[in-house]
């Protein structure tokens, strides 16, 4: 099995090269200045729900410890999946660093915020510091390494959301800087008004969801340097388990699973870790052993012709 490469060492299929041979690139990606490199895979918190805080701790050793450094985080999280409310997964984390201090400086800490359930988008210059501030508090951390504005909110203007994350950044609550959920359009009126680059965009990416591959995110983030995240990668789990899933698409993912002899979730996870953005694919599994299963998509062989077998059955429309 093929170990993260989590160094700094630039990626030789880093941006503005290609090469045909390797689709799936194992070495760690980086995130605009900071000095921790990113696996191809991160531990997503959205279920990161249980009340047993040795059990959380487990979960995050083991996910750094298989090489996925960048753990995603948001405000919202906790609203669902037996969580407790608003807050919760990101209270939970800080309970983890606060029995493992060591931990911190092994991670990339990311949350994001920009959600008020009710309302339901704020990203308003006083709410979105009050948000940032209160991350902080819950994680109990000086600085989140990386800041994404959850979710657009249209009626703010983008240069009131850069202004204030700029200034949040001069503070050092805030170190980089990437949106979640925007069109294109919208992330690139937000980097317009910033006096630097935007770092990340999160969408949502699967071999159901493709909206990326075609609504011009992905070349989008090629173009500016982001590296995307891609939530979601099992589409809500429906993948592994098949259910609502076209039996076109569980054949072709089945027939590649058998051929490289991993599971259909593998495969999944390897098709988004194939674009070359370079995406990060964002594993919500909260068991040890479907961790340790995730990253043996990096030692799968996926050529062009696999990859649009899987589009084709995804959409049910053969390719012109």
């Amino acid at each position: 099995m093929t170990p993260y490469l989590v160094s700094l060492t630039p990626s030789p299929f880093s941006f503005g090269t290609y090469d045909t041979t390797m689709l799936i690139d194992p070495v760690a990606r980086t995130i605009g200045t900071l000095d921790i490199a990113a696996g191809p895979l991160s531990f997503g918190c959205w279920r990161f729900t249980t009340a047993d805080v040795p059990e959380a701790l487990g979960l995050v050793e083991t996910a750094l410890d298989l090489g996925m450094t960048l753990i995603d985080n948001a405000d919202v999280y906790g609203l669902d999946w037996g969580g407790t409310g608003f807050g919760a997964a990101e209270e939970l984390l800080g309970k983890v660093l606060a029995s493992q201090p060591t931990l911190r400086d092994r991670m990339i800490l990311a949350t994001k915020g920009g959600i008020i359930p009710g309302v339901p988008y704020d990203s308003s210059p006083e709410h979105l510091r009050a948000a940032v501030e209160a991350s902080l508090r819950r994680l109990g951390v000086d600085t989140i390494d990386l800041y994404q504005v959850h979710r657009p909110d249209l009626y703010t203007h983008p240069a009131a959301v850069a202004e204030t994350l700029a200034t949040l950044r001069s503070e050092g609550k805030i170190r980089e800087v990437g949106v979640s959920n925007h069109a294109p359009a919208q992330t690139e009126a937000l980097a317009a008004h910033l006096d630097f680059d935007l770092a990340t965009v999160q969408p949502q990416f699967s071999a159901i969801h493709l909206d990326p591959l075609f609504d011009g995110t992905l070349d989008q983030a090629m173009r500016l340097g982001a590296l995307p995240l891609a939530w979601s990668p099992l589409a809500g789990g429906a993948l592994a388990t098949g259910d609502g899933v076209r039996p076109e698409l569980l054949e072709v993912l089945d027939r590649l699973a058998n051929r490289e002899d991993v599971s259909r979730s593998v495969i999944a996870y390897a098709f988004v870790l194939a674009h070359p953005a370079k995406p990060i694919a964002i594993v919500g599994t909260q068991r040890p052993a479907r961790l340790e299963e995730a990253i043996q998509a990096l030692d799968v062989t996926l050529v062009h012709s696999d990859l649009y077998d899987i589009i084709e059955a995804s959409t049910g429309t053969p390719l012109p």
